[in-house]
């Protein structure tokens, strides 16, 4: 796009959908991203952002606190956006479950306000709302993890991979749990002004510079604390023995159950297999030190229970894609 020495004739249109119950986190955290832009740039640079709502009253967000819509989305009626961003709102079904919500009537807006933007993004559960207007067919996508065996099972067309932070298919972005949108705005940035001028704004709001799309949203210790004592201890001695046996037949035997019947205990509380949670402890290990020390991959592969520094790269690419020396080069804190 335009350089800072250069001062665009028209500021691209980011136009952002609000709607009753909308996250306000979804909304509020890409415009500061967008709107540091101008500040960073002094003036040079930057985006004509718009809150864009059914009618110009108040829109109650799910935090309870109103935002007020610049414009209604009858004005749009033929205006060329440049970004469409596409917030979401969940509701807690009768099991106390998180269930995201996608209206008819906002499914179909934005399905046509899409057709007239340069490229369309959604925050975290608007990801359904993309979905349902048919933008994700055949793409790979992703959403807040708690929502996305829904997406995957309400539309089978879309390849959904709940790890990444942010995806990018084509023209069409989505974004993961609720404050990725911040590193998905970023990465918007990035490309429509230049690494540089995302740097500055990351700088200000204290964040990273654009965490790599693929690095996961969550991490081993912040899964669902499961609901039995055997589970827990089971979940202890993977965390203690990370560089030893840790087969599924090994852990049966701690279990004093069989093979068979630990996958299901697996399943059932914790929703993946023996080996997958084996693999995902290790590979948070392996994150932890080489955001915080200098050992070697060797040293890091073998304590973490890898084996090799191939089969530490290989998890790395599969599960983050990205390589081990890639994300050090990241994430290594400072004292590192």
């Amino acid at each position: 796009m335009e350089t800072e020495d250069t001062a665009p004739a028209e500021r691209p249109l980011v136009v952002i959908v609000v709607f009753e119950g909308v996250d306000l986190l979804d909304v509020t955290g890409p415009s500061e991203v967008f709107a540091l832009v101008r500040r960073e740039s002094s003036g040079t640079l930057g985006y004509d952002v718009l809150l864009a709502a059914r009618t110009l009253d108040p829109v109650v967000t799910m935090a309870g606190v109103r935002v007020l819509p610049d414009v209604t989305f009858d004005a749009l009626a033929g205006r060329r956006i440049d970004t469409l961003l596409v917030p979401g709102a969940v509701e807690q079904d009768g099991t106390g479950r998180l269930r995201a919500l996608a209206d008819p009537y906002l499914v179909e807006l934005v399905g046509e306000l899409s057709g007239r933007s340069r490229r369309t993004a959604s925050v975290c559960v608007g990801a359904h709302l993309l979905a349902a207007a048919g933008l994700l067919d055949g793409k790979r996508a992703t959403t807040h993890w708690t929502t996305a065996p829904q997406l995957a099972e309400e539309h089978p067309e879309v390849h959904v991979d709940a790890d990444p932070i942010f995806i990018r298919d084509g023209d069409v972005w989505t974004g993961a749990g609720i404050s990725s949108g911040l590193d998905l705005a970023l990465a918007l940035v990035t490309e429509d002004f230049g690494e540089q001028v995302a740097l500055r704004v990351a700088r200000q709001l204290v964040m990273y510079l654009k965490r790599p799309g693929g690095q996961s949203q969550f991490s081993v210790p912040l899964e669902p604390v499961s609901a039995t004592r055997r589970i827990e201890e089971l979940r202890l001695y993977v965390q203690h023995h990370l560089d030893g046996d840790l087969s599924a037949a090994h852990l049966a035997e701690v279990a004093h159950v069989g093979e068979r019947q630990l996958a299901r205990i697996f399943k059932a509380e914790l929703g993946t297999t023996p080996a997958a949670y084996v693999e995902s402890a290790r590979l948070e290990q392996a994150r932890i030190r080489l955001e915080t020390s200098e050992d070697t991959l060797e040293r890091i592969a073998s304590g973490c229970g890898f084996g090799s520094v191939d089969t530490l790269v290989r998890s790395f690419r599969r599960r983050l894609g990205t390589t081990p020396h890639a994300y050090r080069q990241r994430f290594r804190t400072r004292s590192a």
